[in-house]
């Protein structure tokens, strides 16, 4: 053995199977320790004292620990600065070494490289791993030796390189854990009162057996995701997997072997999306200026004259576009967005209200359970066509018609707006075209019972067309 005593820090990877730095840990260490930390610069920013985030991941740890006592072992929890906890923590326990996996995020990585000097500073190792993502850095890039900036050849070349080596299973035997009457002292009260929390109702199940008991109910469908992945109204159309990708409460590579090993176009188109998961990551780790503004900087420029107003209109779901107040009403209850309407709302805001995609980016990161920073900011910069290999910028949803080709039967209107319910197939998409009798028959007066669309989307179209074409184009 290298080290007879080590520490696994867990980040975004609240697992015990099929990870990569416990793997290494226990495979180089007479006696390992789990910890964690609730990272006091991040909680103190959290606004709402129910964040669906907090509660997510304190069951996911409560999942581990309960766990780990099974193993004659315990999860230790700390709170504070991970700078100074890791370090201290390693030191108390005379750890010789410190395991973690690898985080893309530039405040991570700067956090990161501060423990990792506290540590050596000590006489403790830093290790760290790729485990989030299949390729990362510059294992992946073009032939002339940059980073991808497009995904259709990012994604050949991943395809290409991919080997088994690439989606192994990392699953440790927990055979050198510390015993828990050992680690009695270093463990603290990490209550959700303790950390400033209340508990959040949440939509699904945490932790790694919330994450294979919803990968359980989508396997059946994986055949179908083509062709279902599009539609809100369909349960089980999507895997429902983002949140658990997020936390590490399942590995990536565990679904990349799943979908090698599912024949037909439906487990492709899902790789496909697997494979958007490390695209945008090595965007955010190559071009990390996106985190604070467009990928393609000349768009800086824009002078996006959306109102306050109309924003906090779509925040709220009182825009008069049925399936934009449908998406968003359900977000606000549950922080989670079907993708297909994560694309028309950023839409939405940004070519027909016309307001900043980064008040969006931010709104989603507030409320998202599933938040990430790279694929948030990716996908928001995608819509707004100031990112990498984004939407043209003149090609421009209309949210009518977008309702109309993935939710014909109004379905997912009428669950989230029961007070357009009454209208027909037809109307309920656009129900602004209706007489005041047909509104009175369907017990909802425009105006009064629903709002009048804030903006027309043929002017706002136009508008969103002049604010690029200035840009690019300058006279």
């Amino acid at each position: 053995m290298k080290y007879e005593r080590s520490i696994c820090w867990l980040r975004r990877d609240l697992r015990l199977k099929d990870h990569v730095a416990l793997s290494e840990a226990i495979r180089l260490s007479q006696e390992v320790i789990l910890a964690f930390v609730f990272d006091t610069t991040i909680l103190s920013k959290l606004k709402d004292k129910r964040d669906r985030r907090i509660t997510f991941i304190h069951q996911s740890l409560q999942e581990l620990d309960q766990k780990l006592r099974k193993k004659g072992s315990a999860l230790v929890v700390l709170h504070g600065d991970p700078i100074k906890e890791i370090p201290e923590f390693a030191g108390r326990i005379k750890a010789q070494a410190v395991f973690t996996n690898r985080d893309y995020e530039p405040v991570a990585r700067k956090r990161d490289k501060t423990v990792q000097t506290a540590c050596r500073s000590r006489g403790i190792d830093f290790q760290d791993f790729k485990d989030q993502v299949l390729f990362e850095g510059d294992e992946l890039s073009t032939k002339s030796g940059t980073p991808f900036k497009v995904f259709t050849p990012y994604k050949k070349t991943w395809l290409e390189a991919l080997s088994p080596a690439h989606y192994h299973n990392h699953s440790p035997k927990l055979n050198r854990l510390m015993p828990e009457n050992q680690l009695m002292e270093y463990r603290q009260d990490w209550s959700l009162k303790t950390l400033g929390f209340e508990p959040a109702n949440l939509w699904l199940v945490a932790g790694e057996t919330g994450a294979q008991k919803r990968l359980r109910k989508f396997l059946p469908h994986l055949t179908n995701y083509d062709k279902a992945r599009d539609y809100p109204s369909l349960p089980n159309g999507t895997s429902g997997l983002s949140v658990h990708l997020r936390f590490g409460t399942l590995s990536i590579r565990s679904l990349v072997r799943l979908a090698l090993d599912t024949p037909g176009s439906g487990a492709q188109t899902w790789l496909s999306e697997l494979i958007w998961r490390d695209f945008y990551q090595m965007i955010l780790d190559r071009f990390p200026h996106v985190a604070q503004g467009c990928f393609k900087k000349q768009y800086d420029q824009i002078q996006w004259p959306g109102s306050n107003t109309l924003f906090k209109t779509w925040c709220v779901g009182q825009t008069g576009f049925p399936l934009i107040d449908a998406a968003m009403r359900l977000f606000e209850q549950t922080g989670w967005m079907h993708n297909r309407l994560r694309m028309i709302v950023a839409s939405f805001l940004t070519k027909d209200l016309l307001v900043d995609w980064r008040k969006g980016e931010r709104w989603f990161a507030d409320k998202l359970l599933d938040f990430d920073l790279a694929a948030n900011n990716g996908g928001w910069q995608w819509c707004a066509s100031t990112g990498c290999d984004a939407q043209p910028y003149f090609r421009i949803f209309n949210p009518v018609t977008q309702s109309k080709r993935f939710d014909p039967e109004g379905r997912f209107i009428r669950e989230q707006l029961p007070e357009l319910a009454n209208f027909s197939n037809k109307h309920i998409h656009w129900p602004h075209n209706t007489t005041l009798e047909e509104q009175k028959k369907a017990h909802c007066i425009l105006g009064k019972d629903y709002p009048k669309p804030v903006v027309v989307h043929s002017k706002q179209r136009i508008e969103a067309l002049r604010l690029f074409k200035d840009i690019r184009f300058p006279t």
